[in-house]
């Protein structure tokens, strides 16, 4: 799948550093009712727009759990040979596509091809794949394009079945030259949404999403899809966590509702601000004390930096009584919202990979009672004139 990013005429890489990557998706995956609440939901959904969708969301569900139930039959298999139940790792519809990604995903963005050695990122993708992690993302930018390469290595040393795997890459920074970057029919064949169609139809993506648009561009861009009979975004990257709410959980769930445009987030730690390990400074071998990342020490050292390292203390006993890390409640605060399909992890080791998929565990914890804890130690909480969730 392809995204493609924006960016202003003569902005800097370390602008783009600052605000990265983004998106959001939409979980179609409702509780499970009795059938006589079933029919007084859906009778009382009637008489509103979110109760409507919720139904329509459930009624989805159920229609594909009819139709794998019939697949797995048609081959003669059981559930237990699906990747969701050999690995505990749920999936989610990429939006209202048929796209099915694991509802955590892995990022290549400042590892590959940078920070760790090209031996490191096998066995983090190892890992993730062993794990039931389908989806793996990366961009053009990333290390000059050797993050795309590795990764394209990998998957063909691996032997994995391409069929399997969801991939994803992004375009605009693609080089020095005014020809190299940018969303031009140059860089990526034509203008934007007349590129992603010619792209799909040419066979070399089957989606294509955005990165970092607001909800007018993305707007624009599905009217001019419909307008002239091409192909609209899927989905739309957005930056997501503990101390950044605003997009994901106001203007997303707008766009899901209205042009069922989902959401992939990245950054769930806050480029490792969450981890708790700038709790008492900048460490030698973190990410901020590289030199290309001066902007994240100085958003760490800040006064609103010690702000949040304070509330992070105060979320500490919430995620000891569960039993789990600080990363692994941040990362299932970030799954609980209905509104994501896949969250994109960024490890440099094995273990802070195998640590953050342990949120799969923390999931189930989340109760509203939880959340509620978690937004009065916050206090960040958006509001919207619409509430989907209602």
């Amino acid at each position: 799948m392809l995204a493609a990013r924006t960016g202003a005429a003569g902005s800097q890489i370390s602008e783009e550093n600052t605000k990265l990557r983004r998106q959001s998706g939409f979980s179609v995956v409702g509780k499970d009712k009795s059938p006589k609440k079933a029919s007084e939901n859906a009778k009382d959904s009637s008489f509103s727009p979110s109760g409507e969708s919720q139904l329509r969301a459930r009624q989805l569900a159920l229609l594909r759990e009819v139709e794998m139930n019939w697949y797995l039959k048609l081959c003669d298999l059981s559930s237990e040979h699906t990747t969701a139940c050999t690995t505990g790792m749920p999936h989610r519809n990429l939006g209202k596509s048929g796209l099915r990604v694991s509802c955590l995903g892995l990022g290549t963005w400042v590892t590959f091809g940078g920070q760790i050695s090209d031996e490191v990122a096998e066995r983090l993708m190892t890992i993730a794949y062993e794990s039931g992690v389908n989806l793996f993302d990366t961009a053009e930018v990333y290390a000059a394009g050797k993050a795309e390469v590795i990764l394209g290595s990998i998957i063909k040393k691996k032997g994995w079945r391409r069929s399997s795997l969801v991939i994803t890459t992004k375009l605009y920074w693609g080089g020095k030259a005014e020809t190299e970057r940018g969303l031009s029919r140059k860089h990526i064949i034509e203008e934007i949404v007349r590129a992603m169609t010619h792209v799909i139809n040419q066979g070399m993506a089957m989606y294509w999403g955005t990165s970092r648009w607001s909800a007018m561009e993305i707007m624009e861009a599905y009217s001019v899809a419909r307008q002239f009979n091409m192909i609209p975004p899927v989905c739309e990257q957005a930056e997501y966590h503990l101390f950044q709410r605003e997009k994901v959980e106001v203007q997303l769930p707008e766009l899901y509702h209205k042009i069922g445009v989902g959401a992939m987030t990245w950054s769930p730690l806050a480029c490792g601000i969450i981890s708790g390990k700038y709790g008492n400074g900048v460490p030698e071998s973190s990410r901020a004390s590289l030199k290309c990342y001066q902007w994240l020490k100085e958003r760490i050292v800040s006064e609103e930096g010690r702000k949040q390292q304070n509330k992070l203390k105060d979320l500490s006993p919430i995620a000891e009584r569960l039993g789990c890390t600080l990363p692994q409640l941040a990362v299932a605060w970030c799954l609980r919202n209905e509104g994501v399909s896949s969250v994109l992890l960024g490890s440099s080791t094995p273990e802070q990979l195998i640590e953050n998929l342990g949120a799969i565990q923390v999931l189930p914890k989340m109760t509203s009672h939880v959340v509620n804890e978690i937004d009065n130690i916050l206090r960040n909480k958006p509001y919207s004139k619409k509430d989907y969730r209602s």
